[in-house]
């Protein structure tokens, strides 16, 4: 089998030599890095499913790292990043901040600063990446449900025994059963808490939509 790819740190800084020195220092730790010198590139191509995390520079010509930032902001881009910047100030460090930065650092950075700066980064991504897939795959399953299974659901989720249930919706303890056990597989639950702690938040959302 093939060893999955190390994480994907892209790198942005309009100075040769500072991308030279971080891309060696980066690559020290077992992670890939993928340098840019122009950011308006970058925001064109770089591939935004790779697990990792963006390091970008503050100044530079052209567009300006803020800049940058705020349009991976508005294009909901999940890589955390980490700001750069030679002249850091309060009201910049404030706005990488509000922008969504996960971390700001001014140079000559510290290598250690920056590499666990990086690791807590790509740490935070890869478990932001898990709850998404997880939430994605919740939301297939209950899709898959008949109106009739999402009723039980609810019931079963406000606490409800099966006989409660019945009298609720006007049929026999044994028909819940079945739709117990059908949503029970649908879901791929195999116990009470698990469903309710997965799909207690769906069943409010559909109530009140």
């Amino acid at each position: 089998m093939t060893a999955p790819l190390s994480p994907l740190i892209h790198l942005i800084d309009d100075d040769e030599a500072v991308r030279n020195s971080l891309a060696l220092l980066i690559s020290t730790v077992g992670l890939r890095v993928q340098p840019w010198a122009d950011p308006q590139t970058f925001l064109q191509t770089f591939d935004r499913e790779s697990i990792g995390a963006i390091v970008l520079d503050v100044r530079m010509p052209g567009i300006s790292g803020l800049t940058v930032l705020d349009t991976l902001k508005e294009q909901k881009v999940d890589q955390p990043v980490i700001m750069l910047t030679g002249h850091g100030t309060i009201d910049m460090c404030r706005r990488a901040f509000k922008s969504g930065a996960a971390e700001f650092l001014e140079k000559p950075v510290d290598d250690e600063r920056l590499l666990e700066a990086l690791q807590t980064a790509v740490r935070q991504h890869v478990q932001s990446r898990q709850r998404n897939q997880a939430d994605r795959v919740t939301r297939q399953r209950y899709a898959q449900l008949s109106e009739r299974e999402r009723e039980v659901l609810g019931l079963i989720v406000s606490g409800l025994t099966n006989k409660e249930i019945g009298r609720a919706l006007n049929v026999s303890p044994r028909t819940i059963e079945t739709h117990r056990a059908n949503l029970f597989a649908k879901l791929e639950i195999d116990a009470l808490a698990q469903l309710v702690r997965q799909y207690a938040a769906l069943v409010d959302e559909d109530t009140a939509a």
